[in-house]
């Protein structure tokens, strides 16, 4: 068999997985560039780890079957993860599916270049090992560490502090999959058929729940906005929260600086809200696309977040809505197609 042969029925199983997992996704959140970026990654990932594992094992003294089962999970699955850890602390991931399908492509891309590689290295193998180093190996790989990952950006919402332990465990769940996996505790074709019936089912039932999840958010997050917007655009009254809490701003802060904060939160606000609607949309197999002042805006934003100062933003914090997912949302609208 020729080695292009080899190399599609070696990957096709896991970028076809990776195609339904887009598909499945109800919001498509995910952009295009975003997940060619993380297969990339993942490709790079797989570069590293070759040459690292060959220094790594000839320094250890250590057979390859041991090495292979106790020591390149840790080291692949941690390198595969830290893309995932850098996108949640710049809030560029939002929800438990944007997660899944990042953390997929990226173990796509690894099993793409580790493929490839043994395609050029195995000569003489027969058709079976590629089919199963695609449906089993390939498949692994992408699930792996799409389960770190939506278990990661789970702990990364809900706990504050901590995160560095949190990293430790929910990549131990990968490391477990992907060296239990290397053991060949089951033989290669029943491990392939568990990976192809079981994962299916584990990433429908955390797409459903990740699903309700952004609905019951989208519902109290805009009704949140729109309250607070409409008490903006009607005049701030001092019988309410909001206008006590900015009677309270004046006598700490200078009358211009506290202008710009009222500017601020509003501006803050109605991008929340456009992302918001853009995501309803969606839902609902609309294209929407925002309009040509969001570059502006954003501008805008910058320039009365130095205005007001760090001071001025610690501030507004209880009035603003500065969870990961919240601020996420913000972040969505810089990469939307401008009319």
């Amino acid at each position: 068999m020729i080695y292009p042969a080899k190399i599609i029925i070696s990957i096709f199983p896991v970028f076809l997985f990776l195609a339904a997992l887009i598909f499945l996704d109800s919001y498509k959140l995910v952009g295009v560039t975003k997940i060619i970026r993380a297969i990339a990654y993942g490709c790079l990932v797989a570069l590293i780890c070759y040459y690292l594992h060959r220094a790594l094992i000839d320094l250890l003294n250590i057979k390859t079957v041991t090495y292979t089962r106790y020591i390149s999970p840790f080291i692949e699955e941690i390198l595969k993860g830290l893309w995932i850890v850098q996108l949640l602390k710049r809030n560029k991931i939002g929800f438990v599916v944007d997660a899944s399908i990042l953390g997929f492509a990226i173990g796509s891309g690894f099993a793409f270049v580790e493929n490839s590689y043994f395609v050029f290295t195995l000569h003489d193998s027969q058709v079976l090992v590629w089919i199963l180093r695609g449906f089993g190996t390939a498949i692994m790989h992408g699930g792996a560490q799409a389960v770190f990952a939506a278990l990661y950006q789970t702990i990364y919402e809900k706990i504050k502090y901590g995160h560095t332990l949190g990293f430790g465990l929910t990549i131990l769940t990968a490391v477990a999959i992907h060296s239990a996996y290397n053991h060949f505790l089951l033989s290669p074709v029943l491990s392939a058929i568990i990976l192809i019936i079981f994962l299916p089912v584990i990433f429908m039932i955390a797409f459903e729940i990740s699903e309700r999840t952004t609905r019951n958010w989208l519902g109290s997050g805009l009704d949140t906005d729109i309250e607070l917007m409409d008490i903006i655009e009607s005049g701030i009254a001092t019988n309410t929260r909001v206008g006590q809490y900015f009677e309270e701003l004046q006598s700490k802060f200078p009358g211009p600086v506290v202008a710009d904060m009222l500017c601020y939160l509003r501006l803050h606000i109605e991008l929340s809200m456009r992302a918001k609607g853009i995501m309803l949309a969606r839902q609902h197999g609309l294209q929407v696309t925002c309009e040509y002042d969001i570059e502006a805006k954003f501008k805008e934003l910058e320039f009365l977040k130095k205005s007001i100062g760090k001071t001025g933003r610690i501030a507004l914090l209880p009035l603003l809505r500065t969870s990961n997912r919240d601020l996420w949302q913000i972040h969505m609208l810089k990469g939307q197609k401008i009319n």
